[in-house]
């Protein structure tokens, strides 16, 4: 990974008052050569009933970008997921970073009976894009992913690189990567080599399921971004390595990326958001913007998420 990325990221967990805000870069404008669809493709519905600040005209405006510049029409979930018709017409459910309830009334992004009814959902034929990053988000998350048969690490996965330090921000180059297709995508143009992910969580997935993104030996996962600001310090202090990464870390999951049939419908799962999005950090010193996600270059994240999108939706030529 390039230091500027680590670096930039390094600001925003460690000096937050530094940036003046964070939000989907507008300048993106996807283009998509071969769309899947045309005219009215799939309906994706992108939650927006659990507070997360991945929404449509958000964060995650980049990926619903992408989605309509590959033929899909995307909606706004502005309802809960068991209410009697929340999930009609649905092609693709996409839920990402939900958040537990503000009052504090449940640990849970989801309720039983909205987990019950996706489960049901799924099974019956549906399909769910689920991202879940770093902490806190795993937690909120825990529930629904142990109805699939997730395992989710909850904390910041990272690799130890080649200066002894953790790397939360990971490239999967093609021996990293599954076979599957959604790696292989629907002609040898739409294969991905190379996936970058912007600091997430570490997976572990069902029987049966195929990892996409495969950490490498030895990853590990801190419990949250102190820690993980812990283990830098201790690290600058001159520490045994191998102590602090005993005491302050455990060993990580060992996906990133997951994909496996539920019942009769399929389901992607990804222990990161920030890859499905086109994002920039303004900061307040006059500093060039920093972006991370879809429109940076050195990886095929872009094509790989139109390969999630075509193996749920089911789309000619995806097995």
């Amino acid at each position: 990974m390039k230091l500027p990325i680590l670096a930039a990221m390094a600001l925003m967990f460690a000096a937050p008052a530094a940036a003046q805000q964070q939000m989907g870069d507008p300048s993106y404008r996807p283009a998509v050569e071969h769309p899947a669809y045309a005219g009215e493709g799939p309906l994706v519905l992108l939650d927006a009933a659990h507070g997360s600040v991945q929404t449509i005209d958000g964060r995650y405006a980049g990926f619903a970008a992408l989605v309509r510049a590959d033929g899909y029409r995307i909606h706004a979930g502005d309802r809960k997921l068991d209410q009697p018709g929340a999930m009609d017409g649905v092609d693709v459910l996409v839920l990402s970073n939900a958040v537990a309830p503000r009052d504090g009334s449940s640990p849970d992004a989801f309720t039983a009976a909205e987990i019950a009814a996706v489960d049901a959902w799924v099974r019956a034929g549906g399909s769910l894009l689920l991202a879940v990053d770093h902490a806190p988000y795993g937690d909120a998350n825990e529930t629904l992913g142990r109805a699939l048969g997730v395992e989710m690490g909850k904390g910041y996965a990272f690799e130890v690189n080649g200066r002894g330090r953790p790397n939360t921000n990971l490239d999967y180059p093609a021996a990293a990567l599954g076979d599957h297709p959604v790696l292989r995508g629907r002609t040898p143009a739409e294969r991905v080599d190379t996936v970058r992910t912007f600091t997430g969580q570490s997976l572990r997935g069902p029987t049966g399921s195929t990892v996409l993104l495969n950490m490498t030996e030895g990853a590990r996962e801190a419990a949250n971004v102190q820690i993980l600001q812990q283990i830098h310090q201790r690290l600058d202090d001159g520490e045994d390595a191998a102590a602090i990464f005993g005491e302050l870390s455990k060993p990580g999951l060992p996906a990133q990326g997951l994909a496996f049939d539920h019942g009769a419908g399929r389901v992607v799962v990804l222990g990161e958001a920030g890859m499905l999005t086109a994002q920039m950090v303004l900061y307040d010193d006059g500093r060039e913007p920093f972006r991370f996600g879809l429109h940076t270059e050195g990886h095929d994240d872009q094509q790989f998420a139109l390969n999630i999108l075509h193996w749920l939706s089911r789309a000619e030529g995806m097995e």
